[in-house]
């Protein structure tokens, strides 16, 4: 007989000292993208000790877990955490802090891997469902292209899933809540440069006698602005910022510099939007340059996808988040972000959702954000997070 959605709740709940302290143990020894050696090896000794087949090395240090239900069944899902870590020194001074200086569990990776394992050990000991589960840990999210990695090392040729659902944890998100949304949920994430080149020269004495490469820095930074407000349309979404400038030296304000380079990022959801974006930087930089005499060379590289989730599967993660929570803890219309998401690879190869859980502090709302460096996971969500994916299973594989 299955157990509610409480039961399953309450015990998991039971396990929560023992994945609270394998969470702070991946924190303590975080790994950056393609090197999750420690991490991928501790997931799969623990998926093998609950029965689990298990295969390593997919994209290089990725894990899958496959778990059979005890009813025959021809679907399979799969279900996808993260492994890496980030290049920021921690300053939380707790005592799991990471002992690698330099790299830390900023984005909460290491809660991540903790919920998949509690959800897969459940499972491994209530296998009640039609089909088969595919618990995939995915290394190297943090922009080193982890989904693409198993993707071309055949990852759902090897491991057949007819759908593959993705959570995160958000420190903006109250306890107990969870968010989603149809269509569009986080953006396609590009990186472009610019270098202007001119001869240089003295700037005090002979500035007549070259062209200013800053004067066709100085109108390109204001062209980027009209970008998004005039050649965007206002129903769509798109952000270009400006990051770095480099250009001359503090030593020698005196002469002009021959080179000055500008960095930055542009975020989009649609491929037309991001063809716009590209173009528009690049005919800027050219134009501007040309009508101070100078060059420009500019790159833009594409990098992660949009996620765009698929509705049948929004639609079961939302009914299984409620199974949980309750309706009213559920928002099945969360705004987009244009912060990005390297399981939206996946997503492009088969129908799935990404669902966020809420992580937020207490009533003074002081827990830290992703990505600095005194953010920790919130361990009082691990047994949500699991017992969310658990009825994700049971939802998804309730008939053959």
């Amino acid at each position: 007989m299955l157990h509610s959605p409480q039961d399953v709740l309450n015990e998991i709940r039971s396990l929560h000292p023992e994945l609270s302290a394998l969470r702070r143990r991946i924190h303590a020894h975080p790994e950056l993208g393609f090197e999750e050696v420690k991490t991928a090896a501790l997931v799969a000794e623990k998926l093998r000790a609950w029965g689990l087949e298990v295969t390593e090395g997919i994209g290089k240090t990725g894990v899958v877990g496959t778990l059979r239900g005890n009813r025959a069944g021809m679907r399979a899902i799969g279900l996808r955490a993260d492994m890496d870590a980030l290049p920021i020194h921690e300053e939380t001074g707790l005592p799991h802090a990471s002992e690698i200086a330099g790299i830390m569990h900023a984005c909460g990776h290491d809660g991540h891997v903790a919920m998949l394992l509690g959800a897969a050990r459940y499972l491994a000991e209530h296998p009640e469902f039609y089909g088969t589960v595919q618990f995939v840990f995915q290394p190297a999210e943090e922009g080193r292209g982890g989904a693409r990695a198993m993707l071309e090392d055949g990852l759902f040729e090897r491991f057949p899933c007819d759908a593959v659902y993705g959570l995160h944890n958000s420190p903006s998100l109250p306890v107990g809540r969870f968010a989603t949304r149809r269509g569009a949920m986080m953006a396609a994430c590009d990186r472009w440069s610019v270098i202007f080149h001119g001869p240089g020269g003295h700037g005090g004495s002979t500035p007549h006698l070259t062209a200013d490469v800053s004067v066709a820095l100085g109108y390109f930074l204001l062209g980027l602005q009209t970008i998004v407000s005039r050649n965007i349309s206002s129903s769509d979404q798109a952000v270009v910022s400006v990051g770095y400038i480099d250009g001359g030296s503090a030593k020698a304000p005196n002469v002009m510099p021959a080179e000055v380079r500008v960095d930055g990022v542009a975020r989009s959801y649609t491929i037309g939007v991001r063809d716009i974006l590209e173009q528009r930087i690049r005919d800027l930089a050219a134009r501007l340059a040309a009508a101070q005499d100078c060059t420009a060379e500019v790159s833009y590289r594409r990098g992660g996808e949009a996620l765009v989730n698929h509705d049948k599967q929004v639609a079961l993660a939302i009914a299984s988040a409620t199974a949980l929570v309750g309706a009213g803890m559920v928002d099945g219309d969360l705004r987009p972000s244009t912060g990005g998401e390297d399981f939206a690879r996946m997503l492009q190869r088969r129908p799935g959702a990404f669902m966020l859980i809420g992580a937020g502090a207490k009533s003074d709302n002081s827990r830290p954000g992703l990505h600095t460096p005194r953010y920790d996971f919130n361990d009082e969500i691990i047994p949500m997070g699991a017992a969310y994916w658990v009825e994700l299973v049971r939802t998804e594989l309730a008939t053959p």
